[in-house]
């Protein structure tokens, strides 16, 4: 796995997503209960951003129709979405946040 810089750990609030493009991928990073999740920004029901949505309970909750994606796991909690979204590995050197978006063989 490759890591990247995402951002830096001191401009993520707590519940608050923050999106960033990786090799061409969007991606949101979550700062909650004391943890940093990556997951894909794109909505797997409809074509939005999950950045733009609210973060409660280790869930991001798309903006447009409701559905939640466990950020651990992208695991939809309900409909209207049926598929989960990829998740990134994470991780903290000092203050920089770096997200694997690629997988080697």
């Amino acid at each position: 796995m490759t890591f990247v810089k995402a951002c830096a750990l001191s401009e993520l609030e707590d519940d608050t997503p923050k999106r960033v493009e990786l090799a061409g991928t969007p991606v949101s990073v979550v700062r909650t209960e004391g943890e940093v999740f990556a997951i894909n920004d794109i909505c797997s029901h409809a074509n939005v951003s999950l950045s733009e949505g609210e973060v409660e309970d280790c869930m991001i909750e798309c903006w447009l129709h409701g559905s939640s994606f466990d950020l651990r796991t992208g695991k939809p909690s309900g409909l209207p979405a049926t598929r989960p979204v990829p998740v990134y590995p994470v991780k903290i050197e000092g203050d920089d946040v770096l997200v694997s978006v690629t997988q080697e063989s």
